[in-house]
């Protein structure tokens, strides 16, 4: 199943570390680099360490400090083979060859921020620069100050842009970036709508409240859900391309669409 919903929590605060262990994301992500300020790296990364020695409840990602940095190389050293990490976050990757750096010194599973308008021209070669990348998002603060972007529709294109690139990789959906205002449901929400039609699937989030209303918004409908059923239903029943009886065209694409949402929904 693919996770929707991805938890970000600072490193240097392990009694929060343990909450959202328990907060019911699908993917932990212990930040080490935007969340913790610079005097409190070196704790972070310890206190991190030393939480992730042994398996975790969820799957735990670790977003390290950003390649080339001054804390890169230790965040590696410390977390490159612990039982508890299930993937590291690579923040400010602009460049394929930061991915294939990383992955001579690990071989956890690897997932690119991209965050930069350098990034955004070399998402598809990001995307297939090493086996261990597994998969891509948008940091959309800092590429929104990258570009000079203040309305929200002005990152649409580089939105798709990262759709596109990790279809074409074979990577899964990427996540949709955070929705900054925690107490903003309800812009959560239609935000949500509007990341799933652009072929987003699940959403990082900074607070557990935003959890459940990702989740939601990122789940089939129990309209979508019959539908695929009848679709399916449909062509076992007969070969090729179709018509239904409401005038809906059916062809292979449309039963790879309907499979999907059923296996997004439990059903398959």
């Amino acid at each position: 199943m693919t996770p929707l919903t991805w938890l970000y929590v600072p490193g240097d605060r392990p009694r929060v570390v343990d909450k959202a262990l328990a907060a019911g994301a699908d993917v932990v992500v212990i930040d080490l680099e935007d969340a913790v300020a610079p005097d409190r790296k070196e704790y972070a990364r310890a206190a991190t360490a030393e939480r992730l020695a042994d398996p975790q409840p969820v799957p735990v990602h670790v977003r390290v400090n950003g390649p080339g940095g001054p804390w890169a190389a230790a965040d590696l050293a410390a977390l490159a083979a612990l039982p508890g990490v299930s993937g590291l976050r690579l923040p400010k990757v602009g460049v394929p060859e930061q991915i294939r750096r990383t992955a001579q010194a690990t071989a956890l599973p690897l997932y690119a921020l991209l965050e930069s308008a350098l990034a955004i021209e070399h998402a598809y070669a990001i995307a297939t620069a090493h086996p261990s990348l597994r998969g891509l998002s948008l940091g959309e603060a800092d590429l929104r100050s990258d570009l000079g972007v203040r309305a929200d529709a002005g990152l649409d294109w580089c939105r798709s842009r990262v759709v596109v690139a990790a279809r074409a990789a074979g990577l899964a959906p990427p996540p949709q970036s955070v929705h900054p205002d925690v107490r903003d449901l309800d812009g959560l929400a239609a935000s949500c709508a509007h990341g799933r039609a652009l072929g987003f699937v699940g959403r990082a989030a900074i607070h557990p409240r935003q959890l459940p209303v990702i989740a939601r918004a990122y789940l089939p409908t129990p309209e979508e859900v019959a539908e695929a059923e009848t679709v399916l239903k449909a062509a076992a029943a007969e070969q090729g391309a179709l018509a239904l009886p409401d005038g809906r065209f059916i062809d292979a694409a449309a039963v790879a669409q309907a499979q999907r949402i059923l296996s997004m929904a439990g059903g398959a």
